[in-house]
């Protein structure tokens, strides 16, 4: 069976099982502080396990994309060094909500590996929770007894907490698992030593496949282990092992999920694989890498150096220095291999079809930037080895510096000290990268307390501020986060009139009341798909009935910049053309920001068209059009825009102003017609990615002011240039004007160096066979770096030193001859960064020249002084 057939026949199995079978949800998660990337296929459910929403479905089949780099699975040194370990990867996935539990899933498991897939009964080992005293678990005997049914006893193992007790986290819903093992090792081998003695020995060819977890149980805050009332299960078989298992390979990277690519790259260097060790590393590395990258992008998530956006920049950049260093690359290559991508999963993940051309320009953008960032890199370290010739041994936190501030790898950095005879101060390094770790931590770190239930939650809170701005609410838990030093509380109700922040709009502020009680309401957000209402401090005793009041203002200014990001979409795609589609959007009270797909810079004459179309559906004060809980096929039928990267469920709430014009799927809140919007100006445009630009617009009173200030800009300038009847022709008469007195001034001060060049080379002194000149001059410091190259061009055997001020802000000009640079092992960058000390500053440079700053004028006789003393 190949990939796509594997793929297909898992899910037709279960939905043969009366299984809805799911959608993968977005790579990128959203609303989810705990997490940045799907690293489960239980992510996207994990509101119903930790009973924030219900199940539209008891039970669920899919095959999820996750990614797996940083915190508690963080593979990602591992990727393409062995042959299993990668960072996207699917997971295919059977999950029961209350519904069927151990005896099904076993049942299943078994029938769709052995009678369906086919797999040699005698290569497959199970395990079960050997029990766990500290937490007062038994063995679970349960599970052990329902594989009897399937396997032999010898090939049922007890497992430990580590290998066969799953936890969400540090609390919340967990259980115990059984694993499926299977033994894919040469027959000679099983007979030499049974598999069951490898299982979870970390053997590349003894591995686990498929993982079912029995969730039923609730980690609490103290330890604590609590009965769930509802048992679920929930599975998870790694796709890429499956297709090793099934094609009877022994590596995930020898299957056609990443043949093709490795091929691809293998026409593209002539280099085959199987040829060398780093070679065969590197193509792992970037068939790997391209797909999680490419899966992110899609999902709407662009390299960047923030949270996970820099995650993924790591990804591509370690890819594309693989092949950097191990397959001679020096041109961009991996947006290269994007078609074959397309080709081979761009049915059962349509959105790579949908945005292969982005994908590819912002892979593309990122490798020409990095790779000049390897360069930058290479010409840094081999300054450094210049400027210590004596050390031998490269500094581990020069090393860790050129890593996390240029992105150079230290592995590249070994290597090139190797090729000098020198080595690398690894502890060093290591220490730098400890250090950073831990900032990362601390920065990350939120501590919960368990939550005070006041009374079982039977739904999701219940959304009133479509329709209303205040309710009586009802208190249903609360509880207290810490996070970077600060303390705050989360409060959930039945219902609310607040909106969560989400899908670009911020969340609401405003107050709750009950008797003399008021709290304020700082943020609303939503956790796992739970509403939480911030507050900074609470009363001892909390009510559990509140009217609860939003700020209106705030929320009638974020709706006008809500609706009036809709019209700009609209506008954009008439204006530039349908490929236009939202990349991200903030919406708040100030402005709206609106980030969207588009190759090339907005001229002056688009911005003003999209400005006057969203201006005159203003004017036109058109009436919002809602439908609430409409069937997702229906939405899409009537034209209703989509954003990928974005999870949307059954129903969907569709909102239009002109179906013609503008319909979104939207969830967002929104003025009832149009023209309580006002006004609407762009205030700024430009690039955040290859492909991707950004606008920046303001609305209503702030749009008026933006106007009104401009216009005042004008007078201002009319007033200065004596009310000229044609501004623009009197303006640019100043400027020319100003060209000209520039010219004249640029060739007097030529004319005035000139001189000075000659005066200097009159000074020259000779000092042990040097020519030396050292002088202190009053010009800005370009001007003293003009003057040092015109002396260097006349005077031969040179060292010169320049002290030079202006407006009391000294600085130091070093030169060398390149002679001088060789035969008396001397260093400008060096001796700079020396003299600058007498001046309270500091400074570098290149071996033959170099400058400083610094704060004491005062100092630079001593600098000349000093200097001079260096050649006697």
């Amino acid at each position: 069976m190949n990939s796509i057939q594997i793929r297909q026949a898992f899910l037709d199995f279960f939905s043969s099982k009366q299984h809805f079978v799911a959608n993968s949800a977005p790579m990128v998660i959203k609303n989810d502080p705990t997490l940045m990337f799907t690293n489960a296929g239980m992510n996207q459910f994990k509101d119903i396990f930790l009973g924030n929403s219900p199940a539209n479905h008891l039970r669920i089949a899919n095959s999820q994309k996750c990614l797996r780099v940083s915190g508690k699975h963080n593979d990602l040194e591992e990727v393409g060094h062995d042959t299993y370990h990668h960072t996207m990867f699917e997971m295919l996935g059977n999950w029961s909500f209350g519904d069927y539990f151990k005896k099904e899933a076993i049942a299943w498991g078994w029938e769709l590996l052995t009678e369906v897939y086919g797999l040699e009964k005698n290569r497959l080992y199970v395990t079960v929770f050997g029990g766990d005293k500290a937490d007062g678990l038994e063995p679970d005997n349960e599970a052990y007894d329902y594989w009897k049914a399937f396997v032999s006893e010898d090939r049922i193992l007890y497992g430990s907490k580590k290998d066969n007790f799953w936890e969400m986290g540090e609390i919340g819903p967990c259980g115990p698992c059984s694993e499926i093992h299977i033994d894919l090792r040469d027959e000679d081998e099983r007979q030499a030593m049974p598999g069951k003695d490898l299982v979870n020995n970390d053997h590349p060819q003894v591995v686990e496949i498929w993982n079912l977890v029995f969730i039923q149980f609730n980690r609490m805050n103290n330890g604590e282990l609590k009965s769930l009332p509802a048992k679920h299960v929930d599975t998870g078989m790694g796709f890429e092992r499956l297709c090793m298992a099934l094609q009877g390979k022994k590596s995930n990277y020898d299957t056609d999920v990443f043949q093709p690519y490795i091929q691809k790259l293998a026409e593209m260097t002539g280099i085959s694989y199987g040829s060398g060790k780093m070679t065969d590393v590197a193509m792992r590395v970037v068939s790997d890498h391209l797909r999680a990258v490419a899966f992110a992008i899609a999902d709407g998530e662009l390299p960047s150096n923030n949270k996970a956006g820099y995650v993924i920049r790591r990804i591509l950049r370690r890819a594309i220095r693989y092949g950097y260093t191990f397959l001679e690359f020096r041109e961009p290559f991996v947006h290269k291999l994007l078609p074959v991508m397309v080709e081979n999963m761009g049915k059962a993940f349509p959105e790579l079809t949908a945005q292969q051309d982005l994908i590819s320009r912002v892979i593309a953008e990122e490798e020409t930037t990095f790779l000049r960032t390897l360069s930058v890199g290479i010409h840094k370290f081999d300054q450094y080895l210049a400027a210590h010739p004596e050390k031998k041994v490269v500094d581990g936190q020069f090393a860790f510096e050129l890593f996390d501030t240029y992105g150079f790898p230290i592995d590249l950095t070994r290597l090139m000290a190797r090729e000098q005879g020198w080595e690398v101060d690894m502890e060093g390094f290591a220490a730098g990268m400890e250090a950073q770790k831990t900032r990362s931590r601390a920065a990350g770190t939120i501590e919960t307390g368990d939550w005070v239930e006041l009374k079982p939650a039977t739904a999701e809170t219940l959304f009133l501020g479509y329709d209303q701005l205040e309710a009586e609410v009802e208190l249903i838990k609360y509880r207290r986060v810490s996070s970077k030093g600060k303390t705050y509380y989360q409060l959930v109700f039945d219902k609310t009139p607040f909106y969560a922040e989400s899908g670009g709009q911020v969340g609401d502020r405003g107050v709750l009341e009950s008797g003399d009680t008021k709290i304020h309401i700082s943020d609303t957000q939503k956790e796992n798909n739970l509403v939480v209402h911030i507050a900074e401090k609470i009363p001892q005793q909390m009510p559990s009935h509140f009217l609860a009041k939003v700020d209106g203002r705030k929320r009638q200014l974020t709706a006008n910049n809500h609706t009036a990001t809709h019209l700009l979409h609209a506008a954009l795609r008439e204006v530039l053309g349908h490929h236009v589609q939202q990349k991200g959007s903030l919406v708040n009270e100030e402005r709206l920001r609106f980030d969207f797909s588009h190759f090339s810079r907005m001229t002056q004459e688009e911005i003003e068209k999209v400005e006057q179309i969203v201006n005159a559906r203003i004017r036109e004060n058109i009436s919002q059009e809602e439908h609430r809980e409409m069937e997702m096929a229906e939405a899409q039928n009537m034209g209703a825009m989509a954003l990928f990267g974005e999870k949307y469920g059954d129903k969907v709430r569709v909102i239009s102003f002109d179906k013609k014009f503008s319909t979104e799927l939207c969830g967002g809140t929104h003025v009832h017609s149009t023209g309580q919007i006002g006004l609407f100006r762009i205030v700024s445009e430009g690039a955040i990615a290859a492909g991707i630009r950004r606008v920046e617009a303001i609305t209503g009173a702030d749009a008026e002011r933006f106007v009104n200030e401009k216009i005042k800009e004008l007078d201002a300038i009319r007033s200065l240039l004596r009310n000229p009847k044609d501004t623009v022709h009197a303006v640019e008469q100043l400027l020319e004007q100003n060209e000209s007195l520039r010219k004249k001034l640029d060739a007097a001060q030529k004319d005035q160096a000139g001189q000075l060049v000659e005066e200097m080379a009159a000074k020259t002194e000779k000092i042990g066979g040097v020519n030396f000149i050292g002088q202190l001059v009053e010009m800005d410091a370009k001007m003293a770096k003009d003057l040092a190259f015109a002396i260097k061009n006349k005077v031969d055997n040179l060292f010169l030193v320049l002290g030079h001020a202006i407006d009391g802000k000294p600085g130091i000009v070093v030169m060398i001859s390149e002679n001088l640079v060789k035969e008396r092992n001397l260093h400008a960058g060096n001796i700079v960064r020396n003299l600058a000390a007498h001046i309270q500053g500091g400074g570098g440079g290149q071996p033959f020249f170099a400058t400083a700053g610094g704060k004491n004028p005062a100092g630079l006789d001593k600098v000349i002084s000093e200097a001079r003393k260096l050649l006697v």
